[in-house]
C-alpha cells in the first residue's frame, strides 16, 4: 500500500511557499455550470507568476536541499517546470542548468530565461521531454549537480499538494468530482495525497491527451510502462513514461482516467478564450475538456477543474484553430479534379460550394496547366451537416477526386 505524505507535511510545504506563490482563485464558472447543470469551479493556477502550478513543487524541492543546493541545480522540462526551477534559482541565488526539448514553444523558452536571469542556462536537446530528461541526467552526473525531477519526487509532490489544500479551504461544500490533468503525474499525486485524507468521498478523475496516454496504458498493463511514441501537441502533458510514485498512487487511489482528443482540447482553448477571457495552454484545457465525457455523472454535482497553466505561444493559435475545426467536423480537405473545360474553377466556386462554405486552402498539384490540374482544397463549413451535400455536388459535376480528412498520413502535411 502506498504511503501518502501527512497533511502536516503538506502544511509545512505551504509555509515554505508563502510569498513565493499566490493562493490562486477558485472561481465558479457560470458557462460550464449552466452547460452541465452542475456547480463547476476552476482552480486558476494559470494566474501564478510563472503561469502554472509548477513553481510549487520546484521551489519546495530546491528549498528542502539546504546547503547542498550550492552544488548547482539541473532539471529537464517541457516548459512549465523549467520556469518554476528558473524562478526558484533566482529567488534562492543558486545556479541552474535547464534542459528542454527542441520543439518547446519559443514563448516558454523565453520565459525561462526571463525568470532565471543570470542564474540559469537553457539547453535545447531532443524532440521530447524524455530526450531532454536523459540528457539532463547525464549532465548532472558529469557535473555533480543535483537533479530536480519535474514529477517523480516526494518533495515536488508535496509542493503540488498545497494547491489541493487550498481548494478544500476555499470551498466549504463537499466536492463530488475533481478533474486533474496528468503529464508525469506530480500534480495528481499531490491531489490524491490531500483529498484521500481530507475529502475521501471526492472522485478523482485523471485526464490525459489521446496522443500521450502513458498513465492509462500503465494502469491497463498493471505496471509502469513506457510508450514507444507520443503526440507532442499537448506539450505540458506529453511524456512517454509517468513517475513511479505517481503510478503507484494512481493504481491504488485514482477513481477513473479519461483520454481527451487533442482536437477537443483545442476547441476548449478557443471557447475559454472567446467566452471566458481565460488564456490556457493545451494542458491547461484538459480538465475542462473532460467534462463532456462526464456530462451525465456530474449533473447536479459540485465539480472542480484544475486549470494548470497558461503558457501558450500565440504563434500556435493557427494550428489550434485548425485542429479545433477539424475535430468539430467543420474543416475538410479534398483532392478536387477540375474537368478539362474552360471556367471549371469558376463553376466550382459558384455552383459546387454552398452559400456558407469558405475555401481556406487551395493549391494545385502541378504548376503548369492549372486550369485542368487536380488541386488540394480546404473547405470550412458553418455546419457539419453541409458535408454530405457538398460531396454529392462534387461527384455529380465530376469534381470529386478524394477525401483527405480520414487519411492522417496526408492530412498531417496540411496543418
Amino acid at each position: 500500500m502506498s504511503i501518502l505524505a501527512s497533511i502536516d507535511t503538506i502544511k509545512e510545504a505551504k509555509s515554505i511557499l508563502d510569498g513565493v506563490v499566490i493562493e490562486s482563485p477558485l472561481q465558479e464558472n457560470i458557462r460550464f455550470s449552466e452547460k452541465y447543470q452542475a456547480r463547476v469551479f476552476l482552480k486558476r493556477e494559470d494566474l501564478q507568476q510563472v503561469r502554472s502550478f509548477k513553481i510549487r513543487g520546484a521551489y519546495n524541492k530546491i528549498a528542502s536541499l539546504g546547503d547542498n543546493r550550492s552544488q548547482g541545480i539541473v532539471c529537464a522540462s517541457a516548459g512549465n517546470h523549467a520556469q518554476g526551477v528558473a524562478l526558484s534559482c533566482k529567488k534562492l541565488g543558486i545556479n541552474g542548468t535547464i534542459f528542454m526539448p527542441v520543439p518547446t514553444p519559443k514563448q516558454k523558452v523565453d520565459q525561462v530565461i526571463m525568470f532565471g536571469d543570470d542564474f540559469v542556462e537553457v539547453i535545447l536537446v531532443g524532440d521530447t521531454f524524455d530526450d531532454a530528461y536523459e540528457a539532463a541526467i547525464k549532465f548532472s552526473k558529469e557535473k555533480n549537480n543535483i537533479f530536480v525531477h519535474p514529477f517523480d519526487d516526494s518533495k515536488v509532490i508535496e509542493g503540488q499538494a498545497t494547491l489541493a489544500l487550498e481548494i478544500l479551504n476555499q470551498l466549504s461544500t463537499p466536492i463530488d468530482y475533481i478533474f486533474v490533468p496528468i503529464g508525469g503525474g506530480g500534480l495528481i499525486s499531490g491531489v490524491i495525497t490531500v483529498f484521500k485524507q481530507l475529502s475521501p468521498n471526492t472522485k478523482i478523475i485523471g485526464v490525459e491527451p489521446m496522443g500521450a496516454p502513458s498513465m492509462k496504458t500503465s494502469l491497463e498493463n498493471g505496471v509502469n510502462s513506457t510508450l514507444d511514441a507520443i503526440d507532442n501537441f499537448v506539450d505540458g502533458a506529453a511524456v512517454k513514461r509517468v513517475g513511479e510514485i505517481s503510478f503507484s498512487y494512481c493504481k491504488e487511489y485514482l477513481d477513473d482516467i479519461v483520454l481527451v482528443d487533442e482536437g477537443v482540447i483545442c476547441q476548449s482553448i478557443l471557447e475559454m478564450y472567446n467566452k471566458d477571457a481565460i488564456v490556457v495552454e493545451p494542458a491547461g484545457a484538459m480538465s475542462t475538456s473532460a467534462l463532456e465525457y462526464y456530462a451525465d455523472q456530474i449533473k447536479g454535482k459540485t465539480v472542480v477543474c484544475l486549470v494548470c497553466g497558461s503558457n501558450n505561444d500565440i504563434t500556435r493559435m493557427a494550428e489550434i484553430k485548425e485542429r479545433a475545426l477539424f475535430s468539430a467536423q467543420l474543416k475538410h480537405y479534398f483532392i478536387v479534379r477540375f474537368p478539362q473545360r474552360a471556367g471549371a474553377l469558376k463553376e466550382f466556386v459558384a455552383e459546387i460550394l454552398g452559400e456558407t462554405d469558405d475555401i481556406t486552402y487551395f493549391e494545385f498539384s502541378k504548376k503548369n496547366s492549372k486550369e485542368n490540374a487536380p488541386a488540394v482544397v480546404g473547405v470550412e463549413l458553418k455546419d457539419k451537416k453541409d458535408l454530405a451535400p457538398l460531396i454529392e455536388r462534387m461527384k455529380a459535376h465530376n469534381f470529386f477526386g478524394d477525401y483527405l480528412n480520414d487519411k492522417p498520413d496526408l492530412f498531417q502535411f496540411l496543418i
